[in-house]
């Protein structure tokens, strides 16, 4: 049987003339054209990136090599006595576009058991860190401190083919992935339980193994796999993909661009929004002593957050025209494991009042919910009650979707990125008002 590595490569193989046929052939075709408001307003909704790994439909939400998001999980092969796949199965399934038999997933588990062991000198780093750093500053500081351990450095300044690049950059994105569970869930307990870490498993799958290591009990280790892979990636223009992959197109190696990556996902615009949602939830709760409140009173509260000029959190997104397939796919869970947790209770009846409030009140695009509605409620529920530590466990999931992006970047030979800056004397010359 043909290891992931083998497939991965004769796709490479076939993908790489697909490129140079349009650059040659199709180079001058028109995309499209950029106006003012696009270049200051963050290049939103310009297409000038490209990738296959994942790609944000208005309608559908995220597609995964083309697939929905109910489909993706439909068709990957599932964790024995679980209801959800293996996170190695959903790697496979990135990089390849193919959806792994259970065979080739179980040898991507073996894989990713054999890569999994941190070097010491990583926990030792992060020991010596002051407690009261964030928890995403330590993850950051962990992944470039294991820099050391690349691969692809090492081997591109002992000198390679432009077209070999991606092998070491697989090995080093295959070795991160496999060690960040442990790096999180040691940061965890380290800051939050007394610096009591738990060993890894190494009969478990990255899921699983993630859960023991964070000393939480299932049904726990399902919502780490759901949760990685419905984090994983969101097409390429969110800061901390897109940042990933400019580190990268430097040809600094993964744990250099990840790094990077983990940096943008820390802004309060990009990955705080699931615990800015549930301090929204909280408040409303504390103002009623604990009471879930009529839908009366919700609407009120709602109307209150934006006659005051805040946002509802959680709702909304600049792409989606929809529920968040994403939402969705945790309103399944909550469905199963915490109908009665009274902050889930909240959420289902936020979902029925709220997008009625912000269609009357007509300013938003979209008012739907988004992923961020409720992944921290479900946290919240098994006892992660650090807000901080949210973003690290989006952080995880991240990784999967921008490290297989980083590998295919190399594969295909995607050059520097270097966009054209323009002046506002030039932006005024153009609008004729100057």
């Amino acid at each position: 049987m043909p290891r992931l590595k083998d497939v991965l490569f004769k796709k490479i193989e076939e993908q790489r003339p697909r490129v140079t046929r349009l650059l040659k052939e199709f180079g001058r075709v028109e995309l499209d054209r950029v106006s003012i408001a696009q270049a200051i307003g963050g290049v939103r909704g310009v297409k000038c990136l490209v990738s296959d790994i994942s790609y944000l439909d208005p309608e559908e939400g995220v597609r995964f090599r083309g697939k929905t998001i109910a489909e993706t999980f439909a068709a990957l092969p599932r964790v024995p006595g679980s209801e959800y796949p293996f996170v190695e199965g959903f790697w496979y399934f990135l990089l390849t576009g193919e959806v792994p038999t259970m065979d080739q997933t179980l040898q991507v588990v073996k894989d990713f058991q054999a890569r999994r062991p941190v070097p010491g000198y990583v926990f030792e780093a992060l020991r010596a860190m002051p407690r009261d750093l964030h928890p995403m500053a330590m993850l950051s500081a962990a992944v470039v401190v294991m820099q050391r351990e690349s691969l692809f450095s090492r081997r591109y300044n002992e000198g390679m083919s432009k077209g070999d690049l991606w092998d070491p950059m697989y090995e080093d994105s295959c070795n991160l992935l496999a060690r960040l569970p442990a790096i999180a869930a040691f940061i965890y307990r380290l800051k939050y339980k007394g610096d009591t870490p738990i060993p890894s498993d190494p009969e478990l799958d990255l899921g699983g193994d993630f859960a023991h290591m964070m000393g939480i009990a299932p049904p726990y280790d399902d919502v780490a796999r759901m949760y990685f892979i419905l984090h994983s990636d969101h097409e390429s223009g969110n800061v901390s993909t897109h940042t990933t992959r400019l580190v990268a197109s430097a040809l600094a190696d993964a744990y250099y661009s990840f790094s990077a990556g983990v940096n943008g996902l820390s802004g309060p615009l990009h990955g705080l929004a699931n615990q800015e949602v549930l301090r929204w939830i909280q408040g409303k709760m504390e103002k009623l002593d604990g009471r879930i409140p009529t839908e009366e009173e919700l609407a009120a509260y709602l109307w209150e957050t934006l006659n005051s000029g805040q946002v509802i959190p959680g709702y909304g997104h600049a792409v989606l025209r929809r529920t968040d397939p994403r939402f969705e796919a945790q309103m399944e869970f909550c469905e199963k494991y915490l109908p009665d947790d009274k902050l889930y209770r909240l959420v289902k009846m936020l979902y029925k009042v709220a997008p009625n409030v912000l269609r009357e009140h007509g300013k938003a695009r979209n008012p739907w919910p988004n992923v961020d509605a409720q992944s921290g409620v479900i946290q919240w529920h098994y006892g992660i009650t650090q807000y901080e530590y949210y973003t690290v466990l989006f952080a995880v999931g991240r990784a999967i979707g921008v490290l297989a992006n980083i590998i295919w970047d190399r594969a295909l030979g995607y050059p520097l990125e270097r966009p054209k800056s323009v002046t506002l004397d030039m932006m005024e010359d153009v609008a004729g008002i100057r």
